[in-house]
């Protein structure tokens, strides 16, 4: 029976010191002559030591094959893994007669002893890692999931952190592009994992068929890539714990935002905020840190990074462009016509012949369409039955007083149908002007009881652009196209010069 330590240190001091005899300690104390040697053999209790592995006769035999269970798990996703109870009623099935706490324990030993080791890695100053994350976001009152894009600098431990609506080759372009303006340089070496956006092909342990999409971000700004193995995210360590500490600390409680705009506006001040942190075993913020990390960057190109995918297409009949799975307007003059569709994290911009000839909102959803109704106006010119059947005017919601003059200009109409191609030309004024100007001049004109579209312009300053307007001189519109060269005043200089004409 062992003693407590302040009996055993007593003990210890007395006998070895010469001040008491063992004989005595041994009546006095009332312990037993194997006790006294251990306390006079070690400075502390050494504890319960088994001087023989207790014998297993019922499971022995199983332990090879539990262990050949465990390790041909590795290669099977997490969620399709045996269990300690799925691995006991496979080898009951075998003959097994013993009890389940006996296979838990063995499969607790076993996993133990083969969990995977880790070599402490040095970081080098001017390296990145980058990885995307997923967590819940209330937007706009609806809760769903959006994708956040970390790079991380792992000497100084600085991050940069944005939300996308999803992981593709535009938010991680973009995730990349801010995070550069971010550190203000390029790191010299960044590590991925296997993601498709920027892997094709995976070819051996470490080499890979790396996308377009990736060689041209590479490219552009001349950093080093370096994937991880399969299955080896341990290898870029530092982004991963820090994915898990920015859902742990940014996402909790659940963020309330209007738009993904003002989420990244709070991720961003939550990003400069954790760099007053000092880390561990460091002498400085990261903040300080970090300068040492900008030292070693690249610079920044003199061009930025167009971080958009192209898409050759073509306008359709009804003037729409389909990119990305949804529709998108472009001017009815452009039907027919190929387009290049330019797709961003926020927009898409239609371009004609490197011209930009439409830009909309993004849609991250499937086969929607979206109007610009500017675009039809021309269109309802000439189709001007369509006006209450237009759908690109559906959500236009014209203000009270364009009723009112489309009701006056049908009382005064002389011909059949002249007073609703008045009220599109208006309508077509929407082309040069705000909404806000245009209901204005109109409620000036019907003041006045002038109900044209030239009266309603009086109103509107500064003038519309002429590009809109046709020529006025009958047979003889092909004039507005013809370029007048600048006259050559040398010719006026030599009557100056000496000999010239007086």
């Amino acid at each position: 029976m062992y003693t407590g330590m302040e009996q055993w240190t007593r003990i210890r001091l007395e006998v070895l010191r010469g001040e008491r005899k063992k004989r005595e300690i041994l009546r006095e104390e009332g312990i037993h002559w194997e006790t006294l040697k251990k306390i006079l053999k070690y400075p502390e209790p050494p504890g319960y030591r088994l001087k023989e592995a207790r014998p297993k006769p019922k499971i022995g035999c199983y332990l090879e094959r539990i262990a050949q269970i465990i390790e041909d798990d590795k290669t099977l996703p997490k969620k399709q893994r045996h269990t300690a109870k799925r691995i006991y009623e496979r080898i009951r099935e075998m003959g097994y007669q013993g009890k389940y706490t006996q296979v838990k324990a063995a499969v607790r030993e076993l996993m133990r002893v083969k969990q995977e080791v880790f070599m402490p890695l040095v970081h080098q100053a001017g390296e990145a890692q980058v990885d995307f994350g997923y967590a819940l976001v209330k937007v706009e009152g609806a809760l769903r999931k959006v994708g956040f894009f970390v790079m991380v600098l792992p000497y100084s431990d600085a991050f940069f952190i944005m939300a996308f609506e999803r992981e593709c080759t535009e938010s991680c372009w973009e995730g990349h592009v801010k995070g550069f303006e971010c550190f203000g340089g390029v790191p010299t070496r960044i590590s991925y994992d296997n993601s498709k956006v920027m892997v094709s092909k995976i070819i051996g342990p470490r080499d890979r068929t790396l996308t377009d999409g990736f060689l041209k971000l590479q490219s552009h700004y001349l950093f080093r890539e370096h994937f991880c193995r399969v299955r080896r995210a341990n290898e870029k360590g530092v982004v991963e714990g820090v994915v898990k500490f920015a859902r742990l600390n940014f996402f909790v409680p659940v963020p309330q935002v209007h738009d993904l705009d003002e989420l990244n506006s709070r991720l961003a001040d939550m990003c400069r905020e954790d760099l007053k942190r000092r880390l561990r075993g460091k002498t400085g913020t990261k903040a300080e840190m970090l300068v040492e990390d900008q030292a070693a960057f690249l610079p920044l190109p003199v061009a930025a990074f167009d971080a958009c995918r192209k898409q050759p297409t073509r306008a359709n009949s009804l003037s729409l462009v389909r990119f990305d799975d949804n529709d998108y307007s472009v001017p009815v003059s452009y039907a027919h016509h190929e387009i290049l569709a330019k797709g961003y994290v926020d927009r898409v911009i239609l371009c004609h012949r490197d011209a930009a000839v439409a830009e909309h909102t993004r849609s991250w959803g499937k086969e929607g369409v979206f109007f610009d109704y500017r675009h039809y106006l021309p269109l309802l010119e000439r189709k001007p039955g369509s006006l209450d059947h237009a759908r690109p005017l559906m959500d236009l919601n014209l203000p009270e007083c364009f009723d009112t003059l489309r009701r006056r200009l049908r009382e005064e109409e002389q011909r059949q149908g002249e007073g609703l191609r008045e009220f599109i030309r208006v309508l077509r004024l929407l082309e040069d002007y705000p909404m806000a100007r245009l209901r204005e001049a109109v409620e000036k004109a019907l003041l006045i009881h002038a109900h044209s579209r030239d009266a309603v312009l009086q109103y509107l300053i500064p003038r519309f652009s002429w590009r809109n307007t046709a020529f006025l001189l009958d047979g003889c519109k092909h004039l507005r196209l013809i370029k007048v060269s600048k006259p050559d005043l040398s010719a006026y200089r030599n009557l100056l010069s000496k000999g010239g004409a007086r």
